[in-house]
């Protein structure tokens, strides 16, 4: 049994989806185990703070409740209640009068009711960010509290900075993998493009030399009484036709079509005819429409090359026994479809998003590149649309392409729906 051919760097494409997948994987443990770290950083540095404000209570509490106008009250409050310049704090008594703030930022030309109304805003902010510390006011000499006041206070600007960074972080590092990875995706069609490009056009230069050879036998035949007498110059000659439309094809690859208005009923008719002799006798194509007059603008031998493409695949999914139907509709909005349908085997339904993929085939002998021209021809060169209708295991596949209609055409004519 022979191997099915392999194309290097095909099966990347072919399974693409799982790198995706691990690739996004990765990023998502890496982004979550930053932003993990990040936390315990600011948890450590939330629960430093505030113990820097209870200190701060304690030690205005301390002065608050201490005679002693000495040394110690004067080291407090010059290394402690002095020395706090990030943390935004705002003293009030039980009442929410504010008697001392500190890191706010209020600027002196500020009237005081601007004042005021900013420290008011400052202290609910507060509130809803930490419960207030608690300074206790006692009588030195009895011991008997007499009063409370109550410190709020909120992050510090470096706090704040540190809770934003893994975010900003991995925005920065978000756009600019989207960037890469559109840079590396233009890079990739274009490389791909180029491959396509040059591969055809070999194609063709090859072509060119035997087919002009046998443009010459086929002269000499005709010549010959008894050899044209059977029908086989009309048949040779069918056939270098062909080759010359093949040649074509491929010379138009990479370059931009010129699309005309054309009859599509009378093109696939055309394809039909050259097949039906080529192909087995027990497969039936047939080809269904409303009007014998339907104009879409194509390329005439690149729009044929999609149909034969689309038959051929059809007649080996039904093992050589079966009906390809074609319908040709008008539909709205100025489109043409054409439906290709076939009896075959079918498409599993975990595999109708990859038929288009290069490099996919289900054929023992096939390098899984001809539905990716179809939908390089329809897409890129015609502007229009490519995809599987349906499919059902067992029981036929229909492929719908989607044609521009000619504005002409279409205008005089009734639209019914498809």
């Amino acid at each position: 049994m022979s191997k099915k051919p392999s194309i290097p760097g095909l099966a990347f494409y072919q399974n693409n989806s799982a790198a995706k997948w691990i690739v996004l994987g990765v990023a998502i443990l890496i982004s979550g185990g930053s932003i993990y770290y990040t936390k315990i950083l600011v948890d450590q540095l939330k629960e430093r703070e505030r113990q820097q404000v209870q200190l701060y209570a304690k030690a205005i509490e301390y002065t608050a409740n201490e005679d002693d106008t000495g040394g110690d009250v004067n080291f407090i409050a010059q290394e402690i209640l002095f020395q706090n310049n990030s943390i935004p704090i705002i003293l009030a008594d039980e009442k929410g009068n504010v008697l001392s703030y500190r890191n706010l930022d209020l600027e002196e030309p500020w009237s005081s009711e601007r004042k005021d109304a900013f420290l008011a805003d400052a202290m609910e902010t507060m509130k809803t960010t930490y419960e207030p510390i608690t300074v206790t006011l006692r009588d030195s000499q009895t011991g008997e509290v007499f009063g409370v006041q109550y410190i709020y206070y909120k992050n510090s600007f470096l706090l704040i900075q540190l809770i934003a960074y893994p975010y900003i972080q991995l925005s920065v590092i978000a756009i600019f993998a989207f960037i890469s990875y559109l840079a590396f995706s233009y890079s990739k069609a274009a490389e791909q493009n180029r491959v396509w490009v040059g591969l055809a056009k070999e194609t063709a230069h090859q072509l060119g030399t035997p087919l002009s050879s046998l443009m010459a036998w086929v002269e000499l035949l005709r010549e010959d009484p008894g050899v044209k007498q059977k029908g086989v110059v009309e048949e040779l000659e069918k056939d270098v036709y062909k080759l010359r439309i093949v040649t074509e094809r491929f010379s138009s690859i990479g370059s931009v079509p010129t699309l005309k208005r054309e009859n599509i009923v009378s093109l696939v008719n055309n394809v039909v005819n050259y097949l039906r002799p080529r192909v087995s006798a027990k497969v039936r194509i047939e080809v269904f429409t409303l009007s014998d007059h339907i104009d879409a603008d194509v390329h005439v031998p690149l729009f044929e090359w999609v149909i034969e493409n689309l038959c051929k695949n059809a007649v080996d999914a039904m093992g050589n026994s079966g009906t390809i139907a074609i319908k040709i509709l008008r539909g709205n909005e100025g489109k043409v479809f054409i439906d290709v349908s076939d009896t075959g085997k079918g498409i599993p339904r975990s595999k109708i998003n990859m038929v288009f993929r290069p490099g996919f085939t289900t054929k023992k002998r096939g390098w899984g590149l001809g539905l990716t021209l179809a939908r390089r021809i329809i897409d890129t060169y015609h502007n229009g649309k490519i995809f599987v209708k349906s499919s059902e295991e067992n029981q036929g596949t229909t492929f719908r392409i989607v044609l521009n209609a000619a504005p002409e055409s279409f205008a005089q004519r009734p639209q019914p729906g498809a």
